[in-house]
């Protein structure tokens, strides 16, 4: 599969920010980490914003950043929402609620607990009455959104929006799932168009044919294994490096995607 990539937004400990960020990401600046501001997420309406939890803000800031780079109408296009562990804050909430004697649960926080929130959410935002999809495949999220989203870009022919978000998960539960930092990405792919970041192409790969790419800083490459969203951080840093390169990602344990970047534009 063949697909141009026509926006990017991304959060994440010392990236805020596409822009802000291509420096660090193609090697030209040392990545420091930093605390994260909370996101605004402005383009919800002040009650749903006042509603919303940490995972939908992540995921609707960097969605509202790569749709406006991307300079197409955010209500027409179709999107595709991956993350390993959704609203797993909620969910931790929710159980706290659940073993306390009265068990009380707020229809808000239950509305929030669903995997398809943060999507519901940008809906919402965007008043938009296009096609969402949510999914989750463990470390393997970020990849299998990609997939996600390039099949429905050369079915329909048409735009989609991308985003993967994983945010930190709460003691006790962080013993059985140790992601410490919170990392939010989006793309916007579309079919091949002159106004385009990059082209990508996607291929299928026996696990055989080579080992997953990881990055040259350290601290990086601690980022990316440690956040399934930040699995994407191998894509994000060749397209800021402007160079044509192919990185590969882990799929399913017994198969690779490899990912062909051709750079067009920053």
């Amino acid at each position: 599969m063949e697909l141009a990539i026509r926006g990017i937004g991304l959060l994440a400990p010392g990236l805020l920010g596409w822009e802000g960020s291509r420096s660090v990401l193609a090697g030209m600046q040392p990545y420091v980490p930093a605390p994260v501001p909370q996101p605004q997420a402005t383009i919800l309406p002040p009650n749903e914003r006042r509603r919303s939890s940490d995972a939908v803000r992540w995921a609707v800031e960097v969605a509202h950043e790569a749709m406006g780079r991307s300079g197409l109408d955010q209500r027409a296009v179709p999107a595709v929402f991956t993350s390993s562990g959704g609203e797993i804050s909620v969910f931790d909430q929710l159980s706290r609620l659940l073993a306390t004697q009265d068990r009380l649960v707020s229809p808000t926080l239950f509305h929030q607990s669903v995997h398809n929130a943060a999507s519901g959410y940008w809906g919402i935002a965007t008043a938009g009455q296009e096609s969402s999809t949510a999914l989750s495949c463990y470390d393997d999220s970020f990849i299998a959104g990609l997939v996600e989203a390039a099949a429905l870009v050369e079915t329909e022919g048409r735009p989609v929006l991308l985003v993967a978000y994983d945010l930190p998960v709460p003691a006790p539960l962080h013993e059985a799932r140790p992601i410490t930092t919170g990392f939010a990405m989006a793309l916007v792919l579309s079919p091949l168009a002159e106004a385009s970041i990059a082209t990508v192409t996607l291929t299928l790969k026996e696990a055989s044919e080579g080992e997953p790419t990881s990055l040259a800083d350290q601290v990086l490459e601690q980022l990316r294994k440690h956040n399934p969203a930040a699995r994407s951080l191998p894509l994000l840093c060749t397209i800021a490096a402007g160079m044509r390169q192919t990185v590969v990602f882990d799929w399913l344990g017994d198969q690779r995607i490899e990912v062909t970047v051709r750079p067009c534009r920053l």
